[in-house]
Formats: C-alpha cells, structure tokens, sequence
C-alpha cells in the first residue's frame, strides 16, 4: 500500500533519517519503535504530508486515505459527543449548514413579494439536498449510532459533553471520529498514554478487530505484542525490519547482533592471519608466489561490517540510605472525597519494609489522591495516616512533576543547585546516568523533548537518598530503554515503594504486591501483576 525508498531527512543540524526502507501493506499492523529522538514521529510527518523528506520516494499504491490519532487529542471539548463524532463528516456537515441557512431564508421571504428569488431559493434547496443524499447525510447518524457502543457510549452518553468527559473517553470519542472516516492506514502515536487499564484493554481489543492497516508508536510492550506482528526499528537513522511481534524483535534484534558480532570477530582473525602469511613469505623465493596470490584473494574478499556500537544506555540506581524499621506505613479507617465524589470510604493499609506495590485502578478514582495523602500534601478527612516510627525517609515523583522544572534554567544548573560542593566531572557523570552526554548538559530545559523533561526530574528525584518511594506515572514520557533501566534501578532499590503506572510491562516487572482501588475500597494482592490477572481472570 505505501512504501518508502531510501527516505532520509536532514535538518540544519542534524541528520535525522538515513536511508529509510519499509513497506507497509492493506490490513497489516506495524510498531514502529527506537529511542526518544530516533525519527519515528518524523517519519509520520512525512506520511501525511506536514514535513517533505531530504531525499527518497514515497511511493503509494492508488490514493490510500491515512488518519493520524496524534498524542494531542484534536477534539472541541464543547461539542456533545455525538456533535463531535458527526464533526468528522466534513463536506456533510458543510452541505447541512447550507440547508439549514437557504431554509432559514424562505422562512422570512414572503412569496408575494418576491416569487422570483424564493424560486431561486426553491431551486438551491433541491440541489443541496440532492448533494446531502449523494454524500450520505442521511446514513451520518446511522454511522454514527453505530460507532457508539463501539465505543463503549450509551445513547444518553452521546449527548454528555466532551468537556465533562475523563481524557481516556476523550480519546475514544477521538479514535471514533477517526474511524467514521474511513481511512485505509492509521497511524497511531503513544495511545496509551494517560489511559487507565481498563481503556488500554478496550484499545487493544477494538484495534485488533479493525481490518484496516495501522503503524503505531508506541513504548507499551505488552500492546505492541498484542497488536503488531510486523516490528519496523530505527536506531541512527537506519531502519530494520522483524516480521514478528514485539517479543520476537527483541529476541531476534539480540540473535542477529550475536551472529554478526561472532562472523566479524572469525573474519577479522582469519584476515589478520593471512596478512601475517604474506608479510612473512612476500620476499621468500619459494612462495612468493603463493603470498602474492592469497593477496589478491584478500583483496576480493566481501568484508563484513562491524556491528553498530550500542548506543550507550542511561544507567542509574538510586543512592545509598539506611535501612528503616519493618512497619514502613500504616493506614487506619480512613475516608476521602473530592468535591462531591467518595474516593476512599473506610480503607486501612499496612506497608512492610522491602515491598514494590503498584496502585491500580480507573482514571479518576484516587489513585494520585492516596499518594498526596501519604505525603501529607493533602489533609485526610476521616481516619489516620501515619508513616512506621524507626527512620521513615520519603521521596517523592508527582506525574506533572517533568513539567514543574524551571524552564529558564540549564539542565547542569539544576543539579549544581542541589548538590553544589559536586565537582563538574561529577555532575556529568551523573548526569550520564540520565542520558544527558557532552553539550546536552548545558541545552536549557525549555529546548528538551518531553522524555529528556522526565529523565532529568527522576535525577533530580533520585539526588535525594531514601528508603521510602513513592511514585506517580514515573513511565510517562520515557523510551524503552530508559524504563528497563528504571525497572533494574527499582529492583535493585533496598527501601519500599508505592507507584502508579499503565504501563503493564513495567508493574509485571517491578511490583510484588497489588492493591486495586475499586468501588472507594482498597483490594489487595499479594502476588505480581500476573498473579493479579488471574485472580481477576484477565490472563486470557
């Protein structure tokens, strides 16, 4: 359906895409995956037409119609959700207003004054109308209907406004303006972001029923495997393609660089020997000959290249810090509401030094609030909260908290202003850990990309020694890499930790507790994040 040709894009300072190859065919489901800054997004820039690229071809098949779902959700949040969903129906919507406007006219012509001008006026309506048919106006709310319960929205749903409605319902709505159009390749950029669980299972579902061709960004592992069975990896600005799922990528992507490493190493020995040979016997008056000859083979050999040195790998732990005393928190009848709505009606909790326990649960139902409540941020209004008594030290990572950083400040600035007796070599050691090499420790915060933002707030978290973490969506915004890495930090970590996350993978990796706030209680489980599928029956 769409394929691109030695794509490469160069901008003033950077080359971003090289050489770029890949096809995608009717129907197929491809992740495209790389590093933070690898080009994915530039390269859906280019499919839809915002960008040009430097050289290549894109070369399509017929006129296929492509739909970008992006990150920013493109919806008129005072729009009812049927408005919006009917908003994707363009030239119908167009022909509708015109309709409405040339019958708004006749209503205030009076026939007797002007027969000429309502007859002029008759004559629009029947060929606006009779344009109304040939686009399908009178299928748009049949479509529509069609589409909500898709959608998981209630004929009363439809008529809610967007405004009032939880950014994962939202992004359905947005999805399902999408799908009302018809397209033939979807592309979708991170769409699980900021969703809750129980959105990211709908998702899954509802994508994989499509039967239309989608390319997904995405850093959520278990939905790439679950959606993709084509993987498409850009590193440096070269592509690779791993007809499998997102598993199979990284096993083979491992095999591959294995073997290429092992051919290199066997080539180069068998290389250096017969050098070694020739140099010995190039004078010689018996084998001269022979030394000449292997030269020329030498020569012909079809060399294998050295295999891409790894791009070096953020890699952090969390500092040093003595050791606190088993009873690390505990929670006593307590109750918590938000405007008019219960949160947390009742809840006691005991936390035990040593445990990784994921919060889980929708959107909206308090996840977030119990952290702020454990910090003290918040005030309980019924019940207690009370940290263990032996040496409790807390750290803490707020979800907005990338976007909390000073701006106008450099990014070495922002460690020195916490740590200020540390030397510049380690500052930029640190620094390192981060993913922040050579002049990326002087850009300015407002110059970093969203997961640069995330990486420097986990540092500047992670400066502070403690034995007690608490963390929210610390995921959100970071590349594969940097999350395995978090994931090893964490485990390695000797203190307690509470967080909330969507992203699957890393609770799978991370937790062995669960607690599940459903209907304002706190569920525990005592087990991983498969333990918990299970014991909820969602490990199908």
């Amino acid at each position: 359906m769409i394929r691109f040709e030695n794509i490469s894009k160069i901008y003033s300072t950077d080359v971003v895409l090289k050489n770029i190859n890949w096809e995608i065919r009717q129907g197929e489901k491809i992740g495209l995956v790389g590093s933070n800054g690898a080009g994915k997004s530039t390269q859906f820039k280019i499919l839809i037409g915002e960008e040009d690229q430097t050289s290549g071809l894109v070369l399509k098949e017929g006129s296929p119609k492509i739909s970008h779902l992006k990150q920013e959700l493109d919806c008129n949040l005072g729009r009812t959700v049927r408005e919006e969903l009917e908003s994707s129906f363009k030239d119908i919507q167009l022909v509708s207003h015109k309709l409405l406007e040339i019958e708004n006219q006749m209503k205030f012509l009076q026939a007797s004054r002007d027969p000429k001008k309502l007859d002029k006026l008759v004559n629009q309506l029947a060929n606006y109308q009779e344009k109304f048919e040939a686009l399908g106006g009178y299928q748009m709310q049949a479509e529509v209907d069609k589409v909500l319960p898709k959608l998981g929205f209630s004929e009363k749903d439809a008529d809610k406004l967007l405004g009032d409605l939880s950014g994962g319902w939202q992004m359905k709505v947005a999805l399902g303006k999408i799908i009302l159009q018809k397209p033939d390749l979807l592309l979708l950029d991170e769409p699980t972001n900021h969703l809750d669980l129980e959105t990211i299972f709908w998702l899954e579902e509802y994508l994989v029923s499509l039967k239309i061709a989608i390319i997904l960004i995405s850093h959520d592992r278990y939905f790439l495997d679950k959606l993709c069975k084509k993987i498409i990896f850009i590193e440096r600005g070269i592509s690779e393609t791993f007809n499998g799922n997102y598993s199979f990528f990284v096993e083979q992507k491992s095999l591959n660089e294995e073997s290429q490493q092992k051919a290199f190493e066997l080539q180069q020995k068998e290389i250096a020997t017969q050098k070694k040979y020739i140099e010995r016997f190039r004078a010689s008056a018996t084998r001269s000959t022979q030394a000449k000859s292997r030269e020329k083979q030498l020569k012909k050999i079809l060399k294998i290249d050295a295999p891409i040195s790894r791009k070096k790998i953020p890699s952090f732990n969390f500092p040093d810090c003595p050791r606190s005393g088993k009873s690390v928190l505990q929670i006593k009848n307590l109750s918590h509401s938000f405007e008019e709505k219960i949160l947390l009606l009742d809840v006691n909790l005991k936390v035990s030094a040593g445990e990784k326990i994921a919060i889980l649960g929708p959107n909206g139902c308090g996840k977030s609030t119990l952290l702020k409540l454990i910090m003290r941020q918040i005030k309980p209004e019924i019940g207690e909260i009370n940290l263990g008594k032996h040496n409790i030290i807390t750290s803490y990572y707020e979800q907005n908290q990338a976007e909390a950083l000073a701006v106008e400040k450099q990014v070495i600035d922002l460690i020195y202003e916490k740590s200020p007796d540390w030397s510049q070599q380690k500052v930029r050691t640190f620094l390192g850990g981060f993913g922040f090499y050579n002049n990326a420790v002087f850009k300015y915060v407002e110059q970093l990309s969203g997961g640069e933002k995330a990486r420097l707030a986990l540092a500047l978290m992670i400066m502070n020694p403690s034995n007690f973490l608490l963390l929210d969506e610390p995921t959100n915004h970071l590349d594969l890499q940097t999350k395995e890495n978090l994931e090893l930090a964490i485990n390695n970590y000797k203190g307690t930790v509470i967080f909330i996350s969507h992203d699957r993978y890393f609770i799978s990796k991370v937790a062995n507790r669960i607690i599940e706030i459903k209907n304002s209680k706190l569920l525990s489980f005592s087990g991983n994040y498969e333990y918990f599928l299970e014991k909820k029956g969602l490990n199908k």
